[in-house]
């Protein structure tokens, strides 16, 4: 059974390449994150807000192209997971006959964003990501890996904030998100290592 789902967040940073997009089950309190590629996130972000480009984007290009061929984006699949990968099946409509095409979840929702394309989880892809770690190791060791992304991008915020150049050329606005960002950060840091301590 495949469950209807909605883009709910997309979360950009300057602090990687890679970024998240959530999803969330409609009607029901569900929900879990994708991470992207920026390139991914912002023709996502891009295309639900409708600003285009002097020349098409591939996205752009993508689905005029199948406009052109008198198809249209039915709905959008995540079907399975593997290895930590989600993969999605695209289904076009062309001719009155349905034809399925293989497809990274990120592409397919840039794809699909600008046309408000109904978006579906299989039932056992949304229990497999859901399911939490199940032993007492299994939950220290996922907590000492979310700190040391935490910590990795803490010192590359703390770098961009102690550059002279950077504060330069970054207006108030920026700088000010950069300080609430690294605070917000800051305080996940220091509550997952009370945790980690508690646990042992």
């Amino acid at each position: 059974m495949d469950i209807a789902v909605e883009l709910s967040r997309i979360v950009i940073t300057e602090f990687g390449d890679q970024q998240c997009i959530f999803l969330k089950e409609k009607g029901g309190d569900r929900s879990f994150p994708i991470v992207i590629g920026s390139m991914e996130a912002l023709a996502i972000d891009r295309r639900l807000k409708g600003q285009s480009y002097e020349r098409p984007m591939t996205h752009d290009l993508l689905a005029s192209v199948i406009d052109a061929m008198g198809g249209a984006i039915e709905k959008i699949v995540i079907n399975d997971l593997r290895d930590r990968t989600f993969i999605a099946t695209l289904y076009i409509r062309q001719n009155g006959q349905v034809v399925q095409i293989d497809a990274r979840p990120s592409d397919a929702i840039a794809l699909g964003a600008a046309f408000e394309t109904p978006i579906f989880v299989a039932e056992k892809v949304l229990d497999e990501v859901l399911q939490g770690p199940e032993t007492h190791e299994e939950k220290i060791e996922l907590l000492r890996q979310r700190l040391e992304l935490l910590r990795w991008k803490i010192d590359e915020v703390n770098t961009r904030l102690e550059d002279d150049n950077f504060l330069a050329k970054a207006g108030d606005e920026l700088v000010s998100e950069y300080r609430r960002s690294l605070d917000e950060m800051q305080t996940e840091y220091d509550a997952i290592e009370r945790v980690i301590e508690k646990l042992g």
